[in-house]
C-alpha cells in the first residue's frame, strides 16, 4: 500500500512538473490557414501553453524561429513559398540552420502512409492529422518535450533517432541558401 501511495505521489509530482513545463513552453505555429492557426492556439491554450507565435508560411516560419527561438514548432505540410517538407529540410540541414535539433510536430490533412514516412525520414518528431483533439496534441507535445528522442546525424541531416530500425535513405541535402 505504501508503495502505491509513493508511486501516485511521484506521478503527481511528474504531472506538476509537466504542467510547469507546458506553461513556460514557447510554441511556433506555422500554417497558411489563419483559422487553423487560431484553432491550434486555442488547443494549446486549453492544455496550459501560454507562449505562442505563428507564421503564415514557411519563409515567415523560418524567420520566426530565428527571432522567437521557440521550444517547439507545429507545422503544416501544404503551404506557399516553402512547404512543410522544405521547411524541415532547411531546419535539419547541418550548417544551414542554427537550431537543427528543434522539435517539430507536423499537423496536416495528409494522412497517407507515404507522407508519414517521408516526414519521419526528413526529421519530423511527431506526425498528426487534422482534425486533432487537444488531448492527442497534448500527448504528442509531452512526448516530444518531456521524453525527447536523441537527435542523430543520418543520411546528411539531423533527425530524431528512429523508433524501430532505420527508416531508409533520407533526402536531406543542404538546400542552397
Amino acid at each position: 500500500m505504501r508503495r502505491r501511495v509513493r508511486e501516485l505521489a511521484m506521478q503527481g509530482g511528474r504531472a506538476e512538473e509537466i504542467k510547469l513545463r507546458l506553461r513556460s513552453l514557447k510554441v511556433l505555429i506555422v500554417d497558411d490557414n489563419a483559422f487553423m492557426r487560431k484553432i491550434v492556439r486555442d488547443l494549446l491554450s486549453n492544455v496550459g501553453i501560454r507562449h505562442m507565435a505563428d507564421a503564415a508560411d514557411g519563409v515567415a516560419g523560418l524567420e520566426a524561429i530565428r527571432h522567437a527561438m521557440p521550444d517547439l514548432v507545429i507545422l503544416d505540410w501544404d503551404m506557399p513559398f516553402i512547404n512543410g517538407f522544405e521547411f524541415v529540410r532547411v531546419v535539419r540541414a547541418p550548417g544551414v540552420f542554427p537550431y537543427s535539433d528543434l522539435p517539430i510536430i507536423m499537423l496536416t490533412g495528409y494522412s497517407e502512409r507515404a507522407h508519414v514516412l517521408e516526414a519521419a525520414r526528413l526529421g519530423v518528431n511527431e506526425f498528426l492529422t487534422k482534425p486533432v483533439s487537444a488531448n492527442t496534441l497534448l500527448h504528442r507535445i509531452v512526448s516530444v518535450v518531456a521524453q525527447p528522442r536523441p537527435m542523430v546525424y543520418l543520411d546528411g541531416c539531423y533527425r530524431p533517432a528512429p523508433r524501430r530500425g532505420r527508416l531508409g535513405p533520407g533526402p536531406c541535402e543542404a538546400p542552397v541558401a
